[in-house]
């Protein structure tokens, strides 16, 4: 946008003109500060909308459910199957994952309720209020889901259309994995990135965004603060939050300042040292650059965010509880942090069985 540091999205029509609705739409989450991220995800999944309501010269104002139910069959098929001309066998693969499909949906939801206001019917549709839990008929009303205590009561927002998708699991390095990545690492500066992930689980935009006066040295803690950041590093969350660390962590980091970073004049702690323009914040791409490099180096096929699930997954081996682990993630609700770490692997089944005695106190013989 001219005159900041913002980036703005938009959908174009056939004309090349921007679709007004959409427009609008777009407009109002950058007011209310959405990240850009979302808008721009956004601005993707309405194009998809308004790409399949064109092709079957349907209006966004007066589409049905039935529309909504087709628009989740169009996108399953691939590009080329879905103008009609091209027939798609049963054995092709889907195009969209069922979790992409209910982004998607989301995505319109919220569109529809936004236009809501203006008299749109469709919103109506795609929500429906319904009781707390999940679904389940009255004869079993005693039920009650994990966690039911800290939700509030009353009716909840549900969508009317929704696939049914798996919860993925956290993709965790071993300890091996995570060695061979830090000890392949050329320079501190890079050893000490992938270290911070490691020790706090850090999100990686948090890392980007790091000032030095967010590390405590004394206290070896590290702050993470939502700001505005030239390198568009951005923090989840409106509130502040830190997280102890190592003393191996804090005595890397010195390291790095004394011997790269030098008398370098930057408040923020990774910077361009060897690339252009040096001295500027590191960037999204210049990380995934560093990171394809690595995984070359080592075989190790990972990405900066495995280093966060690795963190929260050893904690939880560890004994540490989901609140306090809820807290150093800086997740807004202890339910995604047990929706996301509440599994367990079959090794960390094995282990449980193996301390309670399970396979050496059995009281019959096999």
């Amino acid at each position: 946008m001219p005159g900041s540091r913002f980036e703005s999205w938009t959908v174009l029509g056939d004309d090349h003109v921007p679709v007004d609705p959409v427009e609008r739409f777009l407009g109002y989450l950058s007011s209310i500060e959405r990240s850009p991220n979302t808008v721009k995800a956004y601005a993707h999944d309405l194009k998809d909308w308004f790409t399949f309501l064109a092709g079957r010269d349907l209006d966004w104002q007066t589409a049905t459910l039935e529309d909504v139910a087709g628009y989740v069959a169009w996108l399953r098929l691939p590009p080329e199957g879905r103008d009609g001309r091209v027939q798609v066998l049963p054995s092709v693969a889907h195009h969209c994952s069922a979790a992409s499909v209910n982004r998607k949906l989301a995505a319109l939801t919220s569109f529809c309720e936004f236009h809501a206001r203006h008299g749109v019917a469709l919103a109506g549709l795609l929500v429906t209020m319904a009781p707390p839990g999940r679904g389940r008929s009255s004869s079993v009303t005693s039920f009650k889901p994990f966690l039911q205590h800290i939700v509030k009561h009353g009716d909840q927002r549900r969508r009317t259309i929704k696939l049914a998708s798996p919860q993925p699991r956290p993709r965790v390095l071993t300890t091996t994995e995570a060695q061979t990545i830090l000890d392949a690492c050329d320079h501190l500066r890079d050893r000490l990135l992938f270290a911070l992930l490691l020790d706090t689980g850090m999100r990686i935009g948090e890392a980007l965004g790091l000032r030095h006066e967010d590390l405590d040295i004394a206290g070896c803690q590290v702050g993470v603060v939502p700001r505005v950041n030239d390198n568009r590093a951005r923090v989840k969350g409106s509130r502040p939050r830190f997280i102890p660390t190592s003393g191996a962590l804090i005595r890397l980091y010195a390291d790095y300042l004394n011997i790269e970073y030098g008398t370098l004049d930057s408040d923020y702690v990774f910077v361009n040292l060897w690339g252009r323009p040096h001295g500027h914040p590191l960037t999204y791409p210049a990380v995934y650059d560093l990171v394809g490099r690595l995984r070359r180096r080592t075989g190790v096929d990972f990405s900066p965010h495995w280093f966060r699930h690795t963190y929260a997954t050893w904690l939880l081996r560890r004994g540490a509880g989901m609140e306090s682990v809820k807290e150093l993630l800086g997740h807004a609700s202890i339910t995604t942090t047990v929706d996301t770490y509440g599994h367990l692997t079959i090794e960390d089944a094995r282990a449980t069985l193996a301390a309670a005695g399970w396979f050496t106190g059995a009281e019959v013989r096999l």
